[in-house]
C-alpha cells in the first residue's frame, strides 16, 4: 500500500544579506561590496505542514507564484531535507520536476539515457532495454550517437520527458505540466502523462491550471507563504484560493490609491 505522510514539516534555509551602504562613487561601491561581510539570516520557506495521502489520492497543490509549492514538492522528492518534522514515504516514488536535470552535455544521447535511468534507480539491463522506446517517443532515433549539446532545446526536453515517464511508479510527483515542443508532441506527452497518472497509486500535482486539477485530482491543498491554508475537496480548496486571490488583489489596489482617496488622472 502506498502512503505519503508529512508531520509538522518545516524548512529553514540560510540567506546572506548585505546591509544598506552609502554609494560614494563607483570605487567606493566596489570596495564596500568586496570587503563588507554579509549577515546570515535564516528564512522559513515551509512552516508546520502536515497532511497524509493514501492509495487512490490525486492531490493538487495550488497557490500563487512564490507561495512554496515547488519547495514543498522538492521536500516530497527528497531533494531537500526538512529542518523540522518528518516525511514518510511508503512505495516507489518518481518526480517529474526538471526535465534536463542530470544530463551530461558532452555525453551522447544514448549515454544520457543510461545515466538518467541509473539515477532513477534502474539496473543497467533495465536502462538498456528502455533505449529503443525512449528514442522512438522522443523522435531521436537518428540522433542516438550525437552529443547532447548538439541537440536543440526542444529535443532535449523531449528526451528528458521520454526518460522520466518511461517507468511506472507507485507515487508520481509533478511540478507543472509538459508544454514545450510542437503541438503533436505535446498531445502525445499529455496522453502518456494521463496514462502514468492512471497507473500510479498516488499523484501529487502542482499546477496553475484549474481545468487540469478538476480533470485529474480528487483532493487539493492551498499553499500560501509556506503554510497550508486549506485542505479538502478540489471544489472547496479552489473556492478558498479564488477568495485569497481577490483579497490580495484588493490589498494591492489599496496600495495604488492616493492617500486622499481621489483617483489619479493621466494628463
Amino acid at each position: 500500500m502506498a502512503r505519503l505522510t508529512l508531520e509538522n514539516v518545516g524548512l529553514d534555509v540560510p540567506m546572506y544579506l548585505h546591509g544598506e551602504r552609502r554609494m560614494n562613487g563607483w570605487l567606493g561601491t566596489l570596495g564596500g561590496a568586496a570587503f563588507s561581510a554579509p549577515k546570515r539570516e535564516f528564512v522559513t520557506l515551509i512552516d508546520s505542514v502536515s497532511f497524509e495521502i493514501a492509495d487512490g489520492d490525486r492531490l493538487a497543490v495550488i497557490g500563487r507564484n512564490g507561495a512554496g509549492k515547488s519547495t514543498l514538492l522538492q521536500l516530497l522528492t527528497g531533494a531537500y531535507q526538512p529542518t523540522r518534522g518528518t516525511i514518510t514515504v511508503d512505495g516507489t516514488s518518481h518526480a517529474l520536476m526538471n526535465l534536463s536535470l542530470g544530463f551530461n552535455p558532452d555525453a551522447t544521447v544514448v549515454e544520457n539515457i543510461l545515466l538518467r535511468a541509473s539515477a532513477m534507480g534502474s539496473s543497467l539491463s533495465e536502462a538498456r532495454s528502455m533505449i529503443p522506446s525512449v528514442l522512438s517517443f522522443a523522435e531521436l532515433e537518428t540522433k542516438s550517437t550525437h552529443r547532447l549539446k548538439t541537440l536543440s532545446t526542444g529535443q532535449k526536453m523531449r528526451l528528458g520527458f521520454a526518460i522520466s515517464t518511461s517507468t511506472q511508479n507507485d507515487i508520481m510527483i509533478l511540478d507543472e505540466w509538459i508544454g514545450t515542443g510542437d503541438a503533436a508532441f505535446v498531445e502525445r506527452a499529455k496522453a502518456r502523462m494521463l496514462d502514468r497518472v492512471g497507473g500510479s497509486k498516488i499523484v501529487v500535482l502542482a499546477t496553475h491550471s484549474l481545468s487540469l486539477i478538476r480533470q485529474v485530482c480528487n483532493r487539493a491543498i492551498l499553499v500560501d507563504n509556506g503554510r497550508i491554508k486549506s485542505v479538502g475537496s478540489v471544489s472547496k480548496v479552489v473556492g478558498v484560493y479564488k477568495e485569497l486571490l481577490r483579497r490580495y488583489a484588493y490589498q494591492e489596489s489599496l496600495k495604488q490609491t492616493p492617500a486622499d482617496g481621489s483617483s489619479q488622472r493621466v494628463q
